[in-house]
Formats: structure tokens, sequence, C-alpha cells
């Protein structure tokens, strides 16, 4: 007799319960104007909010302009910005049956930039270029601006940015949070010893290294409702000597978890261009058994989770709680189909598209050869 998936069992995210253990991780896009999102963002996480994931979150989404990656980078910092996400949130709502989180970030020395596809280099001042920010005025690298280090009043303001969009991503209905506390971004360099060498309270020892992260997160949690899911991206390894380690990530969420943390998705890098990350299929999941194991909220894995027997081992053996994936459902939107079909699952699919299915498609098992299956 064959087991029951435990990839697709409910769980519960704080007030959330979600169907299934898949969430859609963010993806930036790159494609927003002006920070406000725009067709673009209606028909790719329309599609993806089909797709039998039981979370769609929303991409790294600025607290303020110069918490941009790019000038194309989605933002929750003005009217416009809420407004224009409005139907977005309607369209998923309506036709898709994921729910829906967003990704509230800000990209510290890493901000500033073109669009990867043109570059990804330091934007010019002719090209629009602004000053950014970080823990410390060290550039992210060779060439790179330094950026500006964080003084008390900016420390305040940021923070009061982070809460101020987490109101209105409660306005417009989202049933989660996800702050970003990794990949190099802000919150990340007053983490890391690589980049944070500040000599006042928000520096030095991991306690005080952790103290503005973990402001940001208290300010969020007094704002965002308890009824539903919260979370943060944290780092469970810099992949540089000297920098953060699993263990320093464990500590950590449980600070979060005291704070009232539903859960944390542990990635890692992202820092300096001189980490080298060993990338192998579920290279990041042993970070996430670690924090798992020091922390009693949920875990969240990552990282080249393609293969659904792959993410059902993750659950089955405990390593993680949960799993998201990025670039698997930008490839194969339906992922969390094959992935049910593969596992001897379910998972929802709208009445429109039943006829693919292969309860009523003799062609879907042509396709499913078709792409290895």
């Amino acid at each position: 007799m064959k087991r029951e998936s435990r990839l697709f069992t409910p769980i519960a995210i704080g007030g959330l319960t979600l169907p299934n253990r898949i969430a859609v991780s963010p993806m930036c896009q790159y494609s927003a104007v002006g920070g406000s999102a725009t067709d673009w963002h209606l028909q790719h996480l329309g599609s993806l909010s089909l797709g039998g994931a039981g979370l769609l979150i929303i991409e790294a989404t600025a607290v303020e302009p110069e918490g941009r990656i790019t000038p194309g980078c989605l933002g929750l910092y003005s009217d416009a910005n809420e407004a224009a996400l409005e139907p977005v949130v309607a369209l998923c709502r309506r036709w898709g049956s994921a729910r829906l989180g967003i990704q509230l970030a800000h990209a510290g020395r890493k901000a500033s930039v073109e669009v990867p596809w043109e570059g990804g280099k330091p934007l010019t001042v002719a090209a629009g270029a602004w000053r950014s920010l970080a823990s410390s005025a060290i550039p992210f690298d060779e060439g790179w601006p330094a950026p500006q280090a964080l003084d008390e009043s900016g420390l305040a303001r940021v923070r009061d940015a982070f809460a101020a969009a987490a109101r209105r991503a409660a306005r417009l209905g989202f049933d989660l949070v996800e702050l970003h506390g990794a990949h190099g971004y802000l919150l990340h360099t007053f983490l890391s010893p690589i980049a944070n060498r500040r000599g006042d309270a928000y520096g030095g020892s991991l306690e005080q290294r952790m103290r503005f992260p973990l402001e940001v997160a208290q300010a969020v949690r007094q704002v965002w409702p308890r009824e539903r899911a919260l979370g943060m991206r944290i780092t469970g390894c810099d992949w540089i000597e000297g920098g953060l380690t699993s263990e320093d990530a464990g500590i950590f969420a449980r600070e979060l978890e005291t704070i009232g943390f539903d859960y944390v998705c542990v990635s890692s890098g992202g820092i300096s261009p001189k980490a080298r990350i060993r990338v192998a299929p579920g290279y990041q999941v042993p970070f996430a058994e670690c924090v798992k194991k020091m922390c009693g909220i949920a875990v969240q894995a990552v990282g080249m989770i393609v293969d659904p027997n792959q993410a059902e081992a993750i659950i089955a053996e405990g390593r993680a709680d949960w799993v998201a994936l990025a670039r698997a459902f930008l490839d194969d939107p339906r992922w969390g189909w094959h992935a049910a079909d593969v596992l001897g699952a379910e998972a929802h699919c709208p009445p429109q598209y039943h006829r693919a299915r292969p309860n009523l498609w003799p062609g879907a098992a042509l396709a499913k050869a078709a792409r290895g299956g």
C-alpha cells in the first residue's frame, strides 16, 4: 500500500493553514514601473497561482524607493504601489487556489543596479543612480560605490518603512508577510560580520549585529495581524570563512520565535561575490535542518529542489517542515499538479483545465514521458 504523501499534507503557519507544503518562492521580475506592478505581474502571478502550490509569495518588494535593487523592482511604499497591486491580488484570489504572501525587502548596498539582462552593474548617474545604504560603508564589490552607513535617524526611517509596508500588505489582504534577511540585502548586511564593521550597539557580537534586524521584526510584528502568517528569509551560511554559520542562523531564528514569528526560510550566500557556493540539488537543505533542530517555529527549505521525490523526502525525513521552489515553477508553472501525479496525491486544478489531467486526457502520459517523468 502506497504511503500518504507528506508533501501534500496540510500545514499550519501561525494562523494560516495551507493545503500542502509547497510554496512558490519570491522571484524578482524587474518589470515594475516606479515600484508599481504592471500587466506582467498580472499574467505571471496569475499563472503561478493556478499551479497547485499551497502558497505563492510575491517577489522582493521594496519598502522605500532606495530599497529597490533596480529601477524595475516592485515596491510597496506609496499609494500608487498599493493600488497597482490590488488587481493582481484580486486576480489571483478569483482564479487561483494558492494563498498569497509578499516578501518585504530593502536591497541595501546591492541597490541601484541595472536589470540583470542589461548587465546588472551599478547604475550611472545619467541612468538615474541613487545612493545605496548598508550597515557599514563597505562596497559590495570592486567598482561598486560605497554605500552610506545608516545613522540613528536612517535606522528609524527604514524600520518604520518596513512597518508601513506591512500595513499596506494587510490592507491588500495578503495572508502572509515574509521579511528578506538574506542574499546580501540590507538586513543581512547587519547580521553578517563580512559586511558589518560598525563600532556602535549595532555591530560587533552576534547579539549586537542582530539588534537592527530584530528591531525591524518587532516593528512589523506589532502591525501585522496575528491571525495571518509572519516569517523571515534568513541566511544559513555566508560561504565565506568568518561569515555567518547555521548555528548563528539557529540563534537568530530563536530570537524571531520569541518576538512571535511563525517561520523562517533558510537560504544562503549573497553577502559577497567572493563566496564560493557549492551548488547541487538540495544544497541548502542541511542549513534548514540545522536551524530546525535549534528552534520551535516552522522551517522552510529552499535551494535547487526540483524533483517531487526529493521534496517529499525532505519533509518525510523531518529535515524541514515545508519547501519553496523558484525556478522549478518558472520552468513548469504546473509543478504542483505534476508532483501530485508522481506522489499519488491531489493538487487543486481549476475546472477549466480538468480535461488536461490524466484521468480525462490520454495524452497526459505522453506529455509526462516527454518531460522525462
